[in-house]
């Protein structure tokens, strides 16, 4: 996979299709800054699993050409100190590898009164392990179905309530006839105590935890490093066994017998199947982005030495950077870019940012079945 993520990064550049994206525009200093920026997250004590730490390195060396007084402080232990590290006061970017978490929210509200605001620096990969990849909904290849809504999944996989609560149990219930019409649906998906079953919460689920019951879950097999062992592969495997089973993994994982299905975000919009060129323009509905949290009190500016570095990262340069070093990340163009950076200037205020993500909330959930 880090071959692959290489020798696509290597065509971009040298094929020209990276000035044939859209990037964000060069980076021009606001001002000139100085201090230290101290950085806590995504990474591991094990320097041999570097997921995002070369790229924030050379994020810096390359930001210092045009803020050389400015010096950084890299905590990157892991995605659980991130957050812990502001609301400590420990550190001033939390980089995140996976969505915040509700609690994560409430622990930082409790101590400022506010939600940390955050901007995607960073989206997800396609089909990398480790590198945020979109998740994608498999189906066995003989089955018909073309498209699948956001509420059709809600429908299928969770038990939802209220008076418009939908329940889908059977392929007839999504517009299949023949003898596809009484067939069962049977579930399958990753482990819900990781960050995808999160994830397909928040975007799918509205944020509800309420999985049906009959859910086969697939985790990964202790010292797993990808491959056979890897949940994601021994779920479409058994899928593959299985002609009615509808699942969600990665792209990474591949049989012959299981195909992705197209996905739309809501009722009467377009199918889109899962490509690289979608999940750049974070038109693909499970697209997962990686994000930089900060402190930023309600009506206040962003520390400038904060704010120009974000800047640098969201311009043309950084986002290149991401295409030479992000093994498997891939950048954030233009359009989202300028959305990210109306953050710094303050014109979207942190609760509507975290409503934006589906991450609002500030219960502490557990999983239910029910």
């Amino acid at each position: 996979m880090r071959l692959a993520a290489a020798l696509l990064a290597l065509g971009l550049l040298c094929g020209g299709a990276a000035r044939a994206l859209d990037l964000p525009p060069p980076y021009r200093a606001h001002q000139a800054v100085s201090g230290t920026i101290r950085i806590w997250g995504h990474g591991a004590y094990d320097r041999k699993r570097d997921f995002i730490g070369a790229l924030v390195r050379v994020w810096e060396r390359d930001f210092r050409r045009y803020q050389p007084g400015v010096r950084f402080e890299n905590h990157l232990v892991g995605t659980a100190a991130a957050i812990g590290s502001l609301y400590t006061g420990r550190g001033d970017l939390a980089l995140m590898g996976r969505e915040i978490w509700p609690p994560e929210i409430k622990a930082f509200r409790e101590v400022f009164g506010y939600p940390p605001t955050g901007v995607d620096v960073v989206t997800g990969s396609l089909d990398v392990r480790n590198r945020d990849y979109a998740l994608v909904v498999f189906v066995h290849r003989g089955n018909p179905i073309r498209g699948l809504t956001l509420g059709q999944l809600r429908a299928i996989f969770s038990v939802e309530r209220g008076p418009r609560a939908r329940t889908i149990r059977t392929w007839g219930d999504l517009g299949l006839t023949g003898v596809w019409r009484n067939r069962p649906i049977h579930l399958y998906g990753l482990s819900l105590s990781r960050g995808f079953a999160r994830f397909f919460e928040q975007k799918v689920f509205d944020g509800s935890r309420l999985w049906r019951p009959s859910l086969r879950e697939f985790r990964d097999r202790k010292g797993s490093t990808g491959g056979a062992s890897d949940g994601g592969q021994r779920m479409v495997n058994a899928m593959a066994n299985d002609p009615d089973a509808i699942g969600y993994a990665g792209l990474l994982y591949h049989n012959a017998e299981v195909r992705p299905v197209a996905l739309s975000a809501h009722r009467g919009g377009a199918f889109l199947d899962p490509t690289r060129e979608t999940v750049m323009s974070h038109a693909y509905p499970l697209t997962r982005l990686v994000a930089m949290y900060f402190n930023k009190p309600p009506g206040r500016p962003v520390a400038p030495r904060l704010r120009e570095f974000l800047r640098f990262v969201l311009s043309r340069q950084g986002q290149r950077d991401v295409l030479r070093f992000g093994r498997g990340y891939l950048p954030v163009l233009a359009p989202s870019a300028s959305r990210q950076l109306r953050k710094l200037s303050g014109s979207m205020s942190s609760a509507a940012e975290l409503r934006a993500r589906g991450g609002a909330s500030e219960d502490l959930p557990r999983h239910k079945f029910q």
